[in-house]
Formats: structure tokens, C-alpha cells, sequence
């Protein structure tokens, strides 16, 4: 059995504090966050938004980008983007961007978090309720045994409301003490909105003439009994239902990154990540660009989006049974959070094991997302469970139990 796992890093001293000073400093409403396993950014303000316009997405941040250096002013975008590519973006130059080393090199992220302002009683409510979402995979899957399609990944939320408003900030440092080798984030995503979240899940990145993407596809939630989490990571990589669900969706990614490169590295066989709540199938894709000056990270990015890991396939089919199956806008989440400088290089990662936040002091609201990827031989059950195993992410972040 083969685990992701980071090895000791011995961090020098200028190092310590770097990053769980950004974290610490960040401001909801105001400020974009966003931690990976290579860097910690966040953003101050916003200098200027990019609107919502005709053409495509990546010609026009390139361009924006391109002017502001000319400028010599800030040219880094952060934000998000939603599941549905026609959907309103929500990306922004910030007005002032800090960088520090990883999150996870940074021994004060082990500290416990300052106590916070959480709302404590919580009022849950699932939408769809378990049932009616174990029916709709049911139904997906009569389908698929139909042929009608191959798969498709049915999400439902938790709607949670409290007396106040959100915490961000506890929740955001939770989550990044959680899983700080991950991706952590919180940025704006609407009129009072933020999203907020810690996704396993890189899309793509680009740094100069080199990308790397991290399809994840088949998952097992972990156990707190040791042997028992062995158990479960060793039959995830036995099971076939979770071996050829991963296989269509890396199969999606080297067609649609193919293109753009002189070489393509795509193992054979996939290794297990794990989270602290879950086990995931995971494939690590590199490859070399054959023309880096005319290709960005958010263009590689929006020719994966949407990876079969978030939607299915066929790719329309399956966009139509989401819509015809979820009583709810998907909005960010199963889109991506990410950045992208001047140059091109940028991270783009999938926007799972998140929520949406809003309120005031009269009250507050969490809409928290899970999926999960359905196919012919899916359970109802297994996948209504695999959803629960899901929240528990951001559950624990707040203090509220499903």
C-alpha cells in the first residue's frame, strides 16, 4: 500500500511564523486566503474585479493581468469560479498580495486555535433529506445499468443556521490546522457571501513550462481505530467499482491536457492521500508544456473543468441529470479556487469540502456541499454514506453534528 505523505522538513528559523501569520491575519469579507502544499497566499482588499462578460475567461484575466504589469501595478488574480463555466466568475486583483512558505513547514500551525465566536446551536437541516438523495442514485443508477451514460456525481448540502454570524476565522484556522498539507481557502464569492473551505484536490497547476495535476476519484472515509483505517485504505485500492471510477476520470484528464504538452507522465496506477476524514484514490499527472508562452494555468484549467470527478460522463449527459436530480445551485462548489500571476503560472484547485457563509448579528447561514461519484455498481447507501463521511470536514470545523 502506497500513502502520500510529506516527509520531516527541519524549518529554518526565518521560516517559523511566516505562514500561520497569514492565517491569522486574515479578515473576512475584505481578504482572499488560500493555502497549498507549496505556498500560503492572502490577498488585502481588492484593486478591481473582473466583471462578468462575453469571451473567453483565461484570454480575459491574460489580459487584465497584462495591463497591471505594464502599470507596475499588483498582478495576481485569487478567487473563485463556479461549477457552470457560463456562471458569474468571482476573481479579483487584490490590492496587496503576502507569500509565505507552506502551511505544513510552519511549526506554529500546530498550536491550538485561539478560542472564537462559534455559534453553538446550530439548526441543520439536509437538503435533499438522505432518502430523497438515495433515491436519486438509485434512480441514476437504473439508468446507467439502462446505458444511458457512465457516471454521474450527485451532490446534496447541509443548510446550517445559528443565532450569529459565522466565525470565519475560527473556522478557516480550524481547517487549516486540520489538514495543513491540503488546500485551504476563503475567498469572496458574492454580496456577502464567502466561500470558505479545505479541498484534497488540485486541479492543475503551472509553474513555467511544467504542470501537475491530482485527479481524486474513489473514496473511503477513515476510521479512528488504526487497524480498521488500515482495512479500509487497503480495500480501497482493491475495490474495481472505486479502480474504474478513478481510471474514466484520469483517462479525462490526459485527453484533455494531451494537447497542450511535449510529454505526458501518467502512472499506471493510482496511490491513496489521505485527509483527516477521509481516504481518496489519487494520481499525480506531469507533464511538459510545448508552448508555455501561449498557455496559463486558469487555460489549463478551463479545458479540464469539469474532470468527471465532479460531474461525469458524458460530460452534458451527466450536467443534465445533476440539474434534473439536485434541488439546489451548486454555484462554487465542484468549481475552483485559485491564483494566477502575470506570467502564467497559477494553482487551480477543485472546490469540494467547503460551504458558503453569510449573516450578521441576527443570524448566520452554512451551506455546507458533499458529492459523491455514482456508477453502475453504486449503492444508495454506500454513496449516502460516503456524503456524511464528506461533511465531516467542515462539521468539525464548527462545532455541529449531522
Amino acid at each position: 500500500m502506497t500513502t502520500s505523505v510529506h516527509e520531516p522538513v527541519t524549518t529554518p528559523p526565518e521560516v517559523t511564523g511566516t505562514a500561520t501569520a497569514l492565517l491569522d491575519d486574515y479578515r473576512p469579507g475584505s481578504d482572499r486566503f488560500l493555502a497549498t502544499p507549496h505556498r500560503t497566499l492572502l490577498g488585502h482588499g481588492t484593486a478591481v474585479e473582473l466583471p462578468h462578460a462575453d469571451g473567453p475567461l483565461s484570454v480575459r484575466v491574460r489580459d487584465l493581468l497584462d495591463a497591471r504589469r505594464r502599470a507596475g501595478q499588483t498582478a495576481v488574480v485569487m478567487g473563485a469560479l463556479p461549477f457552470d463555466p457560463a456562471a458569474a466568475p468571482a476573481l479579483a486583483v487584490p490590492r496587496r498580495v503576502r507569500w509565505a512558505p507552506p502551511l505544513r513547514e510552519d511549526p506554529l500551525i500546530a498550536l491550538p486555535v485561539p478560542p472564537g465566536a462559534d455559534a453553538t446551536a446550530w439548526q441543520v437541516r439536509e437538503v435533499p433529506a438522505a432518502k430523497e438523495y438515495g433515491a436519486a442514485v438509485a434512480a441514476a443508477v437504473a439508468r446507467m445499468r439502462a446505458g444511458e451514460f457512465d457516471k454521474v456525481v450527485l451532490a446534496r448540502t447541509l443548510e446550517l443556521t445559528g443565532p450569529v454570524a459565522p466565525d470565519l476565522t475560527a473556522m478557516l484556522r480550524r481547517l487549516a490546522r486540520r489538514d495543513p498539507a491540503g488546500y485551504t481557502f476563503a475567498v469572496p464569492s458574492g454580496p456577502g457571501r464567502t466561500l470558505i473551505g479545505a479541498s484534497p484536490e488540485l486541479l492543475v497547476a503551472r509553474d513555467g513550462s511544467r504542470l501537475t495535476a491530482n485527479p481524486l476519484a474513489g473514496s473511503a472515509p477513515r476510521s479512528g481505530d488504526l487497524a480498521e483505517d488500515v482495512r479500509r485504505a487497503a480495500a480501497l485500492l482493491e475495490s474495481p467499482k472505486d479502480l474504474h471510477e478513478h481510471a474514466v476520470v484520469v483517462a479525462a484528464v490526459r485527453e484533455a491536457l494531451a494537447p497542450f504538452c511535449t510529454h505526458l507522465d501518467v502512472p499506471e496506477r493510482p496511490t491513496l492521500v489521505r485527509t483527516a476524514a477521509m481516504w481518496h484514490l489519487s494520481t499525480t499527472v506531469t507533464g511538459e508544456l510545448a508552448d508555455p508562452a501561449a498557455t496559463t494555468a486558469l487555460d489549463l484549467a478551463s479545458a479540464l473543468h469539469p474532470t468527471p470527478a465532479v460531474c461525469g460522463t458524458p460530460t452534458e449527459l451527466a450536467r443534465q441529470v445533476i440539474a434534473e436530480s439536485e434541488p439546489f445551485d451548486r454555484g462554487a462548489y465542484t468549481g475552483m479556487v485559485g491564483w494566477q500571476n502575470a506570467d502564467g503560472d497559477g494553482e487551480w484547485v477543485v472546490t469540494i469540502r467547503c460551504a458558503e457563509a453569510e449573516g450578521d448579528a441576527e443570524g448566520g447561514l452554512l451551506r455546507l456541499f458533499a458529492g459523491a461519484g455514482v456508477v453502475a455498481a453504486s449503492s444508495p447507501e454506500a454513496e449516502t454514506a460516503e456524503t456524511g463521511a464528506k461533511f465531516r470536514t467542515f462539521l468539525n470545523a464548527v462545532g455541529a453534528t449531522l
